[in-house]
């Protein structure tokens, strides 16, 4: 299927996210639409505009890692390693060749706290109490980094950074790495930790997010009508592909197979979607043609859906026009219940995608009441999961600057 012959398949998974701190229980949680949206209590938000989002709950990075050591590293990398050391744990204590393995981790901010933490020094202290740790902390490329060195990773080793597509981006290129033979295997996908003063008032003040205070819950509401904006959240998605040899030589366990990406850019606006979603269609149709698939073989999508009132309406739209209203393919949001973990997204949503495969079942947008008539051209999952078989699925991911991902999954047979 694929044009040189080799495939690649997803034989690990980590996340850590607001509905659970493992992928079963995230993924529990999403199927049966309960979201993990809180109000902040990582700070004090009285002042804010937007007091809700997702954070993750019940998570002490020292069981994982070092106490000395996790002092030396941002909440996003601490994410990021406790997912990959749960994407690795069917390799935890086996040999295995580290030399052809990329470590490609997105992430859309990288180490804010840090930043923060540090220019507070700089204010109130002085530049002499900056901590000598302050770069290698914040720069975006150190989850990626940090995660190779604790499993001697060697290969390729990276970040994408592309907004809320960062972790799209990185799934991509590692499909990409494997399929052209410069990597066996790879761990990939993104981490993000934004949930603080100035990453909550900086999104406040573009009017980007909910403000439904009261009511966390039903805050996240993708392609509703009611929808105000979206749920920033932290948390980290981590898949480990494979070629598919490589994974059957080793006797791995396979989830899913990665078919096909896209990548497009729209050219259009610092923020806004392209009209119509025209970058879209061309990132989904790049996924299909990578894949060799006709767009009537897509049965479920996962969409980026950001609970936004333009980025629902032109994926909306951009869904629509390249596949139709059709019966047999539908589309809901898992970030009603996640909100939107921005360059993690696509980690979470990857797995989402591959678990939806294995359980036959496609997850619900919860909180979807009533359907804006600018979205309704679309095929929807409102409140309840639908039981259905399931071959091929899309996951769409896009972000601030006019960035696209479409990942493109089968469902493993042989």
């Amino acid at each position: 299927m694929l044009k040189n012959g080799r495939r690649v398949v997803v034989t690990g998974m980590g996340a850590v996210t607001p509905c659970g701190n493992t992928v079963e229980d995230s993924w529990k949680n999403i199927v049966a639409g309960n979201p993990g949206i809180t109000n902040v209590t990582a700070f004090d938000a009285s002042a804010y505009s937007s007091q809700v989002v997702g954070e993750v709950k019940d998570f002490d990075p020292v069981e994982f890692i070092d106490r000395k050591e996790a002092k030396r590293m941002d909440r996003y990398v601490h994410l990021a390693i406790v997912a990959s050391i749960e994407a690795m744990k069917e390799l935890d204590g086996k040999e295995f060749d580290r030399e052809n393995f990329a470590t490609v981790i997105g992430s859309g901010i990288g180490g804010i706290h840090t930043f923060e933490k540090q220019h507070r020094n700089l204010v109130e202290k002085g530049p002499g109490r900056i901590s000598p740790f302050f770069i290698p902390m914040m720069i975006a490329d150190m989850a990626a980094g940090l995660v190779s060195i604790r499993f001697g990773l060697t290969g390729p080793n990276f970040a994408t950074v592309s907004a809320c597509a960062s972790g799209g981006n990185g799934i991509a290129t590692s499909f990409n790495l494997i399929k052209a033979g410069y990597s066996e295997a790879a761990l990939t996908g993104g981490a993000e930790a934004t949930i603080s003063p100035m990453a909550l008032g900086g999104f406040s003040s573009m009017k980007a997010l909910s403000t439904r205070n009261d009511d966390p819950l039903t805050s996240s509401r993708p392609f509703e009508k009611g929808r105000d904006g979206f749920v920033m959240a932290e948390g980290a998605g981590i898949v480990l592909l494979e070629e598919l040899e490589h994974a059957r030589a080793r006797g791995a366990t396979i989830f899913a197979e990665l078919v096909g990406v896209g990548m497009s850019g729209d050219a259009y606006h610092m923020t806004s979607p392209a009209p119509g979603g025209k970058g879209a269609i061309r990132s989904m149709q790049m996924a299909l043609d990578d894949a060799g698939i006709s767009a009537d073989k897509i049965d479920y999508i996962n969409a980026h859906g950001t609970s936004t009132q333009y980025n629902d309406k032109a994926e909306a739209e951009a869904v629509a026009e390249l596949f139709g209203k059709r019966d047999s393919l539908q589309i809901s949001s898992t970030k009603s219940c996640t909100g939107h973990l921005l360059g993690a997204a696509a980690g979470i949503e990857c797995i989402v995608c591959v678990k939806a495969l294995q359980e036959q079942i496609m997850p619900p947008t919860a909180n979807l009441v009533e359907i804006d008539p600018d979205c309704s051209a679309a095929n929807h999952i409102p409140i309840e999961p639908v039981k259905k078989d399931l071959e091929y699925v899309l996951s769409n991911s896009f972000g601030f600057g006019g960035h696209n991902v479409s990942l493109l999954l089968r469902r493993y047979d042989s």
